[in-house]
This record gives structure tokens, sequence and C-alpha cells, in this order.
């Protein structure tokens, strides 16, 4: 699905009548944007019956580059991760 998908489901939504597609997009970004500051302040947020987003430590490592084959240094990096809701998955 993509972004565009996404705004168009919110403002077809038959419980937002009244909500055009300018605003369902205006919130989904706000949404996606308060998400980002809440997973980075606080290093985990939690959606009931949704999941949690936790952020996780990558370790520095040794990869290889595909077109040539020589190894390549990896830095440590952080990464956001999603865990479903226990209800989240059973709808699946």
């Amino acid at each position: 699905m993509t972004k565009s998908d996404f705004v168009d489901a919110i403002a077809s939504n038959k419980n937002l009548p009244e909500m055009s597609k300018r605003i369902a997009n205006v919130v989904l970004d706000a949404v996606f944007e308060i998400l980002g500051k809440a997973i980075k302040k606080d290093k985990k947020y939690t959606v009931p019956g949704f999941g949690t987003f936790t952020v996780r430590k990558r370790a520095a490592r040794i990869g290889r580059n595909p077109q040539t084959g020589k190894p390549i240094k990896i830095p440590a990096s952080k990464t956001v991760t999603f865990k479903p809701a226990a209800a989240f998955k059973v709808t699946l």
C-alpha cells in the first residue's frame, strides 16, 4: 500500500464522512511525525492492540561488497523494529 492509497482509505472511511484527501494527508503526516518523535525520545512506542516500535542498536560488523566481494566495515547503527501485538497477530 502506498501513501496515496493510505490517504485514499482514510478519506473514504465511512466513519469520517467529512474528511478530504488533503486533510487526510495532513493528519497522516502529523501522526507519523509524532510517532517518530515519541520513538526517538522514549526509545519505544506502543500502540495498544497493534504493536510496539522499539529502537535497537546494531553492532559494527564486516560485510561484503556484492560487486567485488571485498570485505567492508559496516559501522554500528540504530534501527527501529516492530513487534505486533497478540491481538493483531490473530487478525493476520
